[in-house]
């Protein structure tokens, strides 16, 4: 087998323990997002593009037509996302936002496959600030992300491809399970 398949394989099958914390983040946000509260997500890179993949299930629909749900992709509004680099610097891009469209009790999910990306990290320091619950989904542990975060699910592999490539798998598990919540 081809050595990307290899490791996403071998990746996948030791991430079959997580599935139950991610029906516990489904079932939270769930209500969290049932209760008119939002969701907050960021990333950069990649991650950036599984964050706005998440919030779009979620705004849109995965698999069951029902009401749209406050969801957020903290990259996606580039007017503000280039102001506030101009203005603030690269570090402040998310964490700016997080304060501002952030309420306590909402979640922030913070995506980054090495957990030290200095603006991700910001975001969860104000989302914590700000009274907001902030998950992680990051590549292997130790990292500073994962310690910074309320519950972090982190994906045992070097390459970061393969780190992104289970995290979309981790954003449509915990989309499944909000939608199940929510039946």
């Amino acid at each position: 087998m081809h050595p990307h398949l290899n490791d996403l394989t071998a990746t996948l099958n030791r991430l079959e323990h997580e599935t139950a914390r991610v029906r516990i983040w489904g079932r939270k946000l769930a209500g969290v997002l049932d209760d008119g509260g939002r969701l907050l997500a960021c990333g950069n890179g990649g991650s950036a593009a599984e964050a706005q993949h998440l919030t779009a299930e979620l705004v849109g629909r995965f698999r069951a037509d029902r009401r749209p749900y406050a969801a957020i992709a903290l990259h996606a509004d580039t007017s503000s996302t280039t102001a506030i680099v101009n203005d603030y610097g690269p570090e402040e891009v998310f964490a700016r936002q997080v304060r501002a469209h952030g309420r306590p009790g909402d979640v922030l999910i913070a995506l980054s496959t090495s957990g030290a990306s200095s603006n991700v990290l910001a975001a969860a320091r104000a989302a914590r600030d700000g009274g907001l619950m902030a998950w992680a989904l990051t590549g292997p542990p130790p990292n500073e992300l994962a310690d910074l975060c309320d519950d972090a699910i982190t994906v045992f592999s070097a390459s970061p491809c393969v780190v992104q490539e289970v995290h979309l798998v981790l954003v449509h598990l915990l989309c499944e399970a909000i939608e199940e919540a929510l039946s």
